[in-house]
């Protein structure tokens, strides 16, 4: 077993410990910044690249299925030491997005390797042009090679929308300095901010901390303290946003997309009308769920009118504590444990081998994630842990991600990729275990609603908020289609969904129409929010077929986890009697939710 790493004992801006936090090893990626392990691969990936186009390129149509196979292992081996390269300098720069040197080291990484793969660019398109009777000829003379349609499909995919070889090659170059640049000036202005909050410095993470305060005019103050600071750097955010959503504009012009939505639609293996449905039936749902539920919390505050700080503000009964690592731990790993102790087992080494890195510290990324890496390393998991019950959430949810990316890292680096539909599966999942576990354990009527309200709320968060999201996305990008957008533009583009999913109950104080403006989503993922209420929904179905007693259900569940990338949405949720393009199955989710809030009204009486 590794030696344990260092620790970073992380304290509440009340100076109160909730214990030993870890901290990534890295090592098991690379021992430093100037290995010499390091070196090496990156020298082998220029050598690779170059001498994989000159094997290659000009010649796919002619390969039998032995060398298609041969040539589709080597472009997979390539993948993974890129991969590789850049999962280390990327980790390495979200644990400190302020430190000028990892910032340079990453960006230098993506400059090399964007350089040494051009030469690639020809794979796929030249796969593309290959007559669909050949292509089947080859899978069908190797087994092995058939093992890879799923990746040519989603190739194929885009054969309607490629560009010529010189174009793409140029899109290719001119990325490093297009998109990935705009991410990054993003991260690094998002990571350098600071508010004040009664007289207090914070950075993002912990101000946003205190919006689930007990204490109103704490919820009120740090509101406030972000209005004003994205509102000081609202210009830089909207040259963001107006500079991407043209950049996309243009991509999908000249590649023939129909809507700015569809390449993420093509990414994730799914249909329009899969995704149509799944929105149209949470807008629909909007006041069965959130309107309802928003004006039973406003009685239980002992308000007429909310506002926007008082969204997550924690009932008055729930006693306010601070939550330890170890007891954050033990919850998610009985919760884990009691589905299947193979699911445990699996987690473990997320705790005890440097997979996990807790602690809120200077510079360090906001948010939380779950990192795959690649298929020959082990996924990595970050967390901002401030001891809040919720928090224990979010690790249950991440550790559910890692859990579903060791599984589907057995399918190999290209066909472990989960598409973003089912990649909310296992990470969704883990949260419901465990907060089921919290559930049965409640002792009081008290403590009981205080479980419930909670989870409704995480899902109104993962399903009405996102959906939210993705309405504002798509009004976004169809109003930069018409013109530049003022920060006022987007501001009134952010109201019209918030008021629409919130409800009549709450009033909107000046500055919460910035709020747009911190979510990386929208930045770093175009039209990515869907994939939280699919996973949400599907879940929530998942859910009721275990509950149901299936006695196969573990072995069907990990099946699921293991085929990553290998197969289609459909063919996943068959052996469960799931249909997602089947508009009622978003309906069986939802009345999930429903019924959590019909408990809670009936509490009341």
């Amino acid at each position: 077993m590794r030696t344990p790493q260092p620790v970073y004992d992380a304290t509440t801006s009340g100076g109160r410990a909730f214990g030993n936090l870890p901290e990534w090893d890295l090592t098991d990626l690379y021992p430093s910044e100037d290995s010499p392990e390091l070196i090496r691969d990156m020298d082998w990936l220029d050598t690779a690249c170059s001498e994989f186009a000159s094997d290659f390129e000009g010649k796919l149509a002619s390969l039998d299925a032995a060398g298609m196979l041969s040539a589709v292992q080597r472009y997979e081996a390539i993948d993974i030491i890129a991969g590789r390269i850049m999962s280390y300098a990327g980790l390495r720069y979200y644990q400190i997005t302020t430190d000028s040197d990892r910032a340079k080291f990453m960006a230098d990484a993506q400059d090399k390797i964007t350089a040494y793969t051009t030469p690639l660019v020809f794979y796929g398109l030249e796969f593309n042009r290959l007559d669909d009777a050949h292509l089947t000829a080859l899978l069908d003379a190797n087994a092995d090679l058939a093992r890879y349609k799923p990746v040519f499909d989603r190739m194929r995919a885009m054969k309607p929308h490629q560009l010529s070889d010189e174009l793409e090659k140029f899109l290719h170059d001119q990325s490093t300095v297009g998109a990935a640049a705009w991410n990054r000036l993003f991260d690094e202005t998002m990571a350098g901010l600071e508010f004040d909050v009664d007289g207090e410095t914070l950075n993002l993470e912990a101000t946003l901390n205190f919006m689930t305060d007990q204490d109103r005019s704490k919820r009120e103050a740090a509101s406030h303290a972000l209005a004003d600071v994205f509102q000081e750097n609202i210009k830089i955010f909207a040259r963001v946003h107006n500079t991407l959503a043209k950049e996309k504009e243009v991509e999908d012009r000249w590649r023939k997309m129909p809507t700015p939505q569809t390449a993420r639609h093509l990414s994730n293996h799914v249909e329009p009308e899969v995704v149509e449905a799944l929105r149209n039936a949470v807008v629909a749902a909007y006041p069965r769920l959130s309107h309802r539920y928003y004006a039973l919390k406003a009685k239980w505050l002992g308000l007429e009118r909310m506002q926007t700080w008082d969204r997550n503000a924690p009932l008055p009964m729930e006693h306010t504590r601070t939550v330890s690592w170890d007891e954050a731990q033990k919850t998610v790993m009985d919760a884990y444990a009691d589905f299947d102790p193979k699911m445990a087992e699996i987690a473990k080494p997320f705790f005890t081998d440097g997979w996990i890195d807790a602690g809120v510290k200077p510079g360090k990324a906001p948010g939380a994630f779950a990192h795959p890496t690649v298929t020959t390393v082990h996924p990595y998991v970050m967390l901002n842990y401030l001891g809040k019950p919720r928090d224990v959430m979010t690790l249950a949810h991440e550790l559910g991600h890692g859990v579903h990316q060791v599984l589907a890292a057995e399918q190999g680096e290209l066909l472990s990729s989960t598409p973003l539909t089912l990649a909310e599966t296992a990470s969704v999942f883990g949260e419901m275990l465990t907060f089921q576990k919290l559930l049965e354990g409640a002792t009081t009527k008290e403590e009981r609603k205080i479980l419930l309200a909670g989870k409704v709320e995480d899902m109104i968060n993962t399903v009405v908020r996102q959906i939210a999201f993705y309405d504002f996305e798509c009004k976004l990008h169809a109003a930069r289609g018409q013109g530049e957008l003022t920060p006022d533009d987007i501001n009134a583009l952010w109201m019209s969904v918030q008021a629409e999913s919130l409800g009549e109950v709450f009033d909107y104080a000046p500055g919460y129409e910035t709020f747009w403006a911190y979510i990386p989503h929208f930045v770093h993922s175009p039209f990515y929010v869907y994939a939280y209420a699919f996973g949400d929904g599907l879940v929530n179905a998942l859910y009721a077929v275990y509950s149901e007693g299936d006695p196969d259900f573990q072995e069907k569940y990990f099946d699921m986890l293991r085929a990553g990338g290998s197969k289609h949405h459909s063919e996943l949720l068959a052996p469960f009697g799931l249909d997602a393009s089947d508009p009622k199955f978003w309906d069986k989710g939802l009345s999930m939710i429903e019924g959590m809030i019909d408990e809670l009204e009936a509490m009341e009486d």
